[in-house]
Order: C-alpha cells, then sequence, then structure tokens
C-alpha cells in the first residue's frame, strides 16, 4: 500500500542540503506518491532545485531563524501545520543533532511515539515497518506504529542510498513557526568550522581510520598522510578518540559517524561491535592488525597480519612511488 504523502526534515547546510536528507527523499519515493520536505534557514530557496531532483515536490520553509536553535521553532512549525490539516502519513528526520532535537520535541507536542535508531523502513500492509539495530549492531529488531497520526521516524545515515530522480524545483512555501516563548530564547552566537582537508568523512569514498594499535598520538600523522594519498578521509576508533589523540569529529562508529565508502582502511583496530556497527557495510573492508583473532577480521575482505608501524609505511611508500 503506497502511502499518500511523507516528509522528509531536510537540513541545508550552505546551500546544500545534507547527504543523510537526499537518501531519505529517496527512499521516501518508493514508499509514498507525494513527497514534500522542511526545511529552515536563508538558503530554503537555494536548495529547492536539490530537493527537487531527488523527489520533493514542495518545501515548508519555517524560514531565517535569527540565530535560533532550530529545535524549538522548526518542531513548532510543523506541529501547526499537522495539527491544521496537512498531516503526511510519516516524517522521516536524519539522525543528526538538530533532527533528533526536532524529532524529539515534536513528539512531545503532538503527544506521539518517535521511533530513532532506524536502519531500514519497508511497507508492512497498511503501515510502515522500521528496522532498529541493537545491542552494538548485533541485532535488528522491526517495529510498526499501530495508532493514528503521522509515524516519526529518525533515520541512522547510509541506511538509504541518495539517488535523483531528474524532478522539477520544488515549490517553496511559507511555514512560518508560531510564537513560542521563552522556549525558543537561546541563540547562537558563533560558529567555529573545524579545519580540514579532503572531502567529509561521512562523505569520503575511502576512509583511513586508526585505533589504539597505533601506539601513540603521533603515529596518527601516517594515517592521515595515507588518507590523503588516498584522496580519502581520516577516521578512528573511540579508544583513541576518548583518549584525546583525535577529535571527536573523525570518530566511526555507533557513537560515532556512519560511513560507507567504497574502501574502508582499518589500521590497528581490534574491531570492536561499536566500531564496526559505523563501518560495516562498506564496500570493500581492509584490515592490518597484529593480532590474527582480532574481530576485524571476521568483516574484512583482505585481511593483513602484521605491525601497522611497518605495513601502513610500506603503504605510502608504494603509493608516493607510483605518483
Amino acid at each position: 500500500m503506497t502511502r499518500a504523502s511523507i516528509w522528509v526534515l531536510a537540513e541545508v547546510v550552505d546551500g546544500t542540503p545534507i547527504t543523510t536528507s537526499l537518501e531519505l527523499l529517496t527512499h521516501a519515493r518508493s514508499l509514498a506518491s507525494t513527497v514534500e520536505a522542511v526545511a529552515w534557514g536563508a538558503e530554503t530557496a537555494a536548495a529547492a532545485a536539490t530537493l527537487g531532483e531527488y523527489g520533493a515536490t514542495t518545501v515548508h520553509d519555517v524560514g531565517d531563524l535569527a540565530g535560533a536553535l532550530p529545535g524549538v521553532p522548526v518542531a513548532a512549525a510543523i506541529a501547526a501545520l499537522v495539527e491544521g490539516g496537512a498531516a503526511p502519513d510519516a516524517i522521516l528526520f536524519p539522525a543528526t543533532y538538530d533532527g533528533r532535537d526536532v524529532a524529539g520535541r515534536l513528539s512531545a507536542r503532538l503527544d506521539l511515539p518517535v521511533l530513532t535508531n532506524v536502519v531500514g523502513l519497508d511497507e508492512e500492509g497498511d503501515a510502515l515497518s522500521s528496522t532498529h539495530a541493537i545491542f552494538g549492531g548485533t541485532h535488528n529488531v522491526v517495529a510498526r506504529f499501530t495508532g493514528s497520526g503521522p509515524a516519526l521516524f529518525v533515520v541512522r545515515a547510509k541506511s538509504f542510498a541518495a539517488e535523483p530522480s531528474g524532478g522539477a524545483p520544488a515549490a517553496v512555501v511559507a511555514a512560518p513557526a508560531p510564537d513560542t516563548g521563552a522556549t525558543n530564547a537561546a541563540r547562537v552566537v558563533a560558529r567555529h568550522v573545524e579545519e580540514r582537508s579532503g572531502p567529509k568523512l561521512d562523505e569520503a569514498d575511502v576512509v583511513v581510520s586508526g585505533g589504539r594499535g597505533l601506539g601513540e598520538k603521533d603515529a596518527y600523522a601516517m594515517i592521515e598522510e595515507l588518507a590523503g594519498l588516498l584522496h580519502g578521509a581520516a577516521g578512528a576508533s573511540r579508544a583513541i578518540v576518548d583518549a584525546g589523540w583525535v577529535p571527536y569529529s573523525h570518530q566511526v562508529g555507533q557513537t560515532g559517524k556512519t560511513v560507507k565508502p567504497t574502501v574502508y582502511l582499518a589500521c590497528g583496530i581490534s574491531g570492536a561491535t561499536q566500531h564496526m556497527v559505523g563501518m560495516k557495510n562498506s564496500k570493500n573492508i581492509v584490515a592490518i592488525n597484529k593480532d590474527q583473532d582480532a574481530p576485524i577480521f571476521s568483516v574484512a575482505d583482505l585481511g593483513i597480519v602484521g605491525d601497522v608501524h611497518k605495513v601502513v609505511p610500506k603503504l605510502i611508500e608504494a603509493l608516493k612511488a607510483r605518483a
């Protein structure tokens, strides 16, 4: 049974929708006859063409938030639309900071449950069933809504592929937030963007990650060098993030980023379940570890039993020679 309408929360950064929102629009096309988006900020109109290309026919524009955090006003705007009769069958949220914030506040406003940590979404009779990874990704459970009202789903990145449909630019319709009083008093006064080179970690075709097997903080430099030579991004396990060797933005895993590159190279990573949740769906996994019984080898397409301090420098040397 195809749903009449599904909405997607579209986060727009620098005039471009984030990849996870495009993934959700793509999958929503297969589940509903009409797909619409909800966005905010001064650049919504600039993103209308891209949102339309991925399936949205309409963008409900909450508008410029004047420095306010999006959770309160965006949730209030969506609630006003739903209560006004423009209720979709389901609303999909990316599992980002803002996506989770909006979903939680909307759940409270509409007195509806919200299903989180979704990694799959399928039709099941007259309802949608969602698949959720639990126990560190070792098991999946399936859930479904049984009540009335829009079904709210918070979906993890890389659960679906982002594929354009060639649609026309989405129509932008104003959807201003109602007065939210003191709950919307907080303001963002400054933003600091971490410097980086190369592709974003969660969008890179090649990811090179380092773990505790590197032995020391300075050894992470060879992970960054190897990633650069492969035109990829450098990642890390939680162990070395917690140790303060690299920033949290590099973390791959259940509590970090989910990646799905063409090649994932794990260097000195034993393969804790929490880490493998974030990378096990990579197309090709290469693992380097001196422990032949390391769990990472259970998901690796190619395993190298050896010391990363010997293997990685040789790989860097070979790549430089080819260049």
